[in-house]
């Protein structure tokens, strides 16, 4: 496993979860930095691709799940949407790079009232389905979620062959963020670290977000949304570990 960015972190927190995360689908936006700016958790700035901060529709499957080292029965396979933009924030020895979430989509209602309750994550449970090819393939990957009655959808099909990330490229910007942050209740900002290698990706022909998504979303996230998407790419992915979070200054 790798830490975040190129800087060498010491493994010094425990693990919270170990996961595969597949199939990822990244859709990705331009939007007006002061929409994303009022999600901010304390202590972080927006990082910013070539000037432009950037917002990604994300669909994956989480597989395999175990919390504590426990795999819970019924919640170990399970898909993934988020609603996502990318933050920074300083440390003594450099920047660490990350992300903030905006609206998680899972269909397990139980993991959407943990995730809230226990770490104020935005999570919201829906029905949810997915049609993705056999690992390690390219071809149509897909992601829905009902909400109020009707299906969105999030999906791209790819073309050639997945290769690993070149240096300084968009897909190394939009996948290269290895810590997460979420604002919690009192005000403070909690921290966690995400490892795992880098991925493989396959570029698209195609890429699509359908569907009413500012009902979901709000007015100002649905206009961005709207917009001629700026890139897409699918990721293999890989075995993940989530490091257990903490609160930072």
């Amino acid at each position: 496993m790798r830490s975040a960015g190129s800087i060498e972190i010491p493994k010094a927190r425990p693990i919270f979860l170990r996961a595969e995360w597949r199939s990822l689908v990244m859709v990705n936006y331009a939007i007006d930095p002061a929409i994303v700016e009022r999600y901010l958790p304390r202590g972080l700035e927006l990082d910013l691709w070539q000037g432009e901060a950037l917002v990604s529709m994300v669909g994956f499957r989480f597989l395999r799940t175990r919390v504590l080292g426990v795999a819970i029965p019924f919640h170990q396979d399970f898909d993934e949407v988020n609603l996502r933009f990318y933050v920074r924030r300083q440390v003594a020895d450099g920047w660490r790079r990350g992300v903030v979430f905006v609206r998680e989509i899972v269909p397990k209602s139980a993991i959407a009232i943990v995730a809230r309750v226990a770490y104020n994550e935005p999570y919201v449970g829906l029905p949810m389905r997915h049609q993705v090819p056999p690992s390690g393939q390219g071809g149509r990957f897909e992601f829905g979620w009902k909400f109020r009655g009707a299906w969105c959808g999030l999906g791209a099909e790819t073309m050639g062959e997945a290769v690993p990330l070149a240096e300084g490229s968009a897909e190394e910007f939009i996948f290269e963020h290895y810590w997460g942050y979420t604002r919690q209740r009192d005000g403070s900002t909690a921290e966690y670290q995400v490892e795992h290698p880098r991925w493989r990706v396959w570029q698209t022909s195609r890429a699509w977000l359908d569907g009413e998504v500012a009902a979901l979303y709000g007015a100002e996230f649905g206009e961005a949304l709207a917009q001629t998407l700026c890139s897409a790419f699918v990721a293999e992915g890989s075995e993940v570990v989530v490091r257990r979070g903490l609160r930072v200054d």
